[in-house]
């Protein structure tokens, strides 16, 4: 392992002003985002849809840092013969893949899940860097509800997520590690904070009992968010101010920086969001992006599989990914957000 050039990698994808288009959507969630709009969920379609996104060369070169792709996007080539990852890399970003396959039920743990795709992961890794990936994502699940998440379903996620992470490293691969507490649930924002800080420490004790370099990876956690269905919604201020003191709390210094999931936020919660915490100011790592619908869900509907579509879906894109990189510095308003 060169952990300078893991490290270097690392910040690279935090770089000021920039954050990380997850375009890592299995088959069946890009199919129920496709069926929204009206479009068939084929294989040329899907790549369609993702090449129109990586030839957004404003979008691209200026605000994406990395793109995590999903298995069949990685090896796919555009309608020109050029691969995607060419794309990508043309645009001065870095293609990364999402490894992990998946949830099944926790044995024992009823409403829990356990990720899987550890099994022939070593196999698999090689692979990916020689096609391009510089880093890679595994995403557990932890779901608050009555009774849960159980301690078992906390240490059994973190533990995989450890292993991957030293798995990656191994193979100069960088880990993003995607602990991702639900906002779907009826709690409060304090029950979310309860929670992930309980995840969040007990993964940070499985990365270094399985000697995973800190500095060769990127957090990716769930904000202190209230529940979709509580009947409290915390203020924009609430959620900066409580994400910013559990981070403080739990995430070490030496982690080169920290991207958050939208995790079913709407596109300007997501953006006010980051934005807040970044005027908090005083941080020991960068706090950026890595958003999947709340990027892509304005250009997929600008877009709705049309050719002739194909600009005003970009322009969506690079509008979204312009709110995101101005909060990324602290430096987004509502003003510039409505200016578009």
């Amino acid at each position: 392992m060169n952990l300078t050039d893991l490290n270097n990698i690392a910040r690279a994808m935090v770089a000021p002003g920039k954050g990380l288009l997850a375009a890592d959507e299995s088959s069946g969630t890009i199919k129920k985002r496709f069926d929204a709009i009206g479009v068939a969920s084929t294989e040329d379609n899907r790549r369609d849809y993702r090449e129109m996104l990586f030839r957004s060369r404003e979008a691209m070169s200026q605000y994406v840092s990395g793109v995590i792709l999903y298995d069949e996007t990685i090896w796919q080539d555009a309608k020109d013969g050029t691969p995607l990852v060419r794309l990508i890399e043309d645009a001065g970003a870095i293609p990364g893949i999402k490894v992990d396959e998946g949830t099944q039920p926790l044995p024992n743990c009823p409403g829990e899940l356990i990720t899987v795709g550890l099994d022939k992961l070593a196999e698999r890794l090689p692979k990916y860097y020689e096609r391009g990936a510089r880093f890679a994502k595994w995403r557990a699940v932890i779901d608050i509800g009555a009774g849960i998440p159980s301690m078992t379903a906390i240490s059994v996620n973190a533990h995989a997520l450890a292993r991957y992470a030293a798995l990656c490293q191994q193979a100069q691969i960088v880990p993003i590690v995607e602990p991702e507490v639900l906002m779907d649930g009826d709690h409060d924002i304090d029950r979310c904070v309860e929670v992930t800080t309980r995840v969040l420490n007990k993964t940070f004790q499985e990365l270094r009992v399985q000697r995973v370099a800190l500095e060769g990876m990127i957090l990716k956690p769930n904000m202190a968010i209230s529940g979709r269905k509580s009947k409290t919604q915390a203020s924009v201020g609430e959620v900066a101010e409580k994400t910013v003191r559990m981070l403080k709390n739990c995430v070490p210094a030496s982690v080169p920086g920290i991207a958050f999931l939208s995790g079913g936020q709407s596109d300007e919660e997501a953006t006010a969001h980051l934005d807040a915490m970044n005027k908090i100011g005083g941080l020991p790592w960068p706090l950026t992006f890595s958003y999947g619908r709340a990027l892509q869900a304005a250009p997929q509907k600008a877009w709705s599989g049309k050719a002739e579509n194909v600009a005003a879906g970009q322009k969506a894109f690079t509008h979204r990914a312009r709110m995101n990189s101005l909060a990324a510095s602290g430096t987004w308003t509502a003003e510039q957000e409505k200016a578009a």
